[in-house]
């Protein structure tokens, strides 16, 4: 029998299975309790929290050195101001290539909400879900569907950023191997033999404008999401846990999910 921990109330919620405490070979367990009850469920692993907040502070030291760089601002521009933009830039470029080494390697020592498997349908439940989500994205369902961790249309905007900011990288490394400065010039010099280096600039640009777009509709929807869904989604980020109702986790059980992988 697996207990979990109610979020207010005496009542203890309570996973309990029908062939007699196990789990395995007889029929499947069932939530018992009252429905609408809500109990603590730890979804986002302190690895997956980590790299959120690394990526998010690199980001922004980015977007700004990185415009300094293109276009002085603010601070008249000498060689000791410029200079020191361009380290901070390629300090926290080295920071937020460390952050997306941890979480690609977390993709696949990570729990079902971190692995590789939840951004990509490679289940049909996944599929019916990222169904049901388009069809309420586009007015044709009342209804949103509930899911513990994200969404199949969130996780494939997550692929897509990821794919942007691998390409950030690149653009960014080659840029700054253009001075001569080695290693850079070695290991990506191959690219402006490719793409003109005004257009690997251009590129790097377009997509720092891209991924700030993206992180003011990621904060938009996740606000309206946490409103939405009650479930205390936005604290989640920082202490890893929803709050989610008995009833929102049968919905999840009899979908695939193996609660005892996400019961605190």
């Amino acid at each position: 029998m697996t207990t979990l921990e109610p979020a207010a109330g005496p009542m203890p919620a309570v996973v309990q299975s029908t062939d007699g405490g196990t789990e395995r070979g007889g029929e499947r367990p069932i939530v018992i309790g009252p429905a609408d009850a809500r109990v603590r469920i730890h979804v986002w692993e302190v690895p997956v929290r980590l790299t959120h907040w690394v990526t998010v502070g690199s980001i922004m030291v980015l977007t700004v050195t990185g415009g300094y760089i293109g276009s002085p601002f603010l601070i008249p521009s000498d060689a000791t101001v410029m200079g020191t933009m361009r380290n901070l830039h390629m300090l926290s470029a080295f920071v937020l290539l460390a952050s997306g080494l941890l979480r690609t390697y977390w993709l696949f020592a990570g729990n079902r909400f971190a692995r590789w498997t939840a951004f990509v349908p490679v289940t049909r439940a996944q599929a019916r879900e990222l169904v049901s989500q388009t069809a309420w994205y586009i007015f044709l369902r009342p209804r949103a569907p509930r899911v513990l961790g994200h969404n199949a249309l969130a996780a494939g905007t997550y692929l897509i950023v990821f794919a942007m900011l691998l390409l950030q990288a690149i653009t960014g490394f080659t840029l700054a191997g253009a001075t001569g400065r080695e290693p850079w010039a070695s290991l990506f010099g191959w690219v402006t033999g490719v793409i003109a280096i005004q257009d690997v600039r251009l590129i790097h640009h377009v997509l720092m404008l891209a991924i700030l777009a993206f992180m003011v509709h990621h904060v938009y929807s996740a606000l309206l999401v946490d409103h939405w869904e009650r479930n205390g989604l936005m604290s989640s980020i920082f202490s890893g846990f929803k709050f989610v109702t008995r009833r929102e986790i049968q919905e999840a059980r009899d979908g695939g999910v193996d609660i005892q992988e996400v019961v605190e």
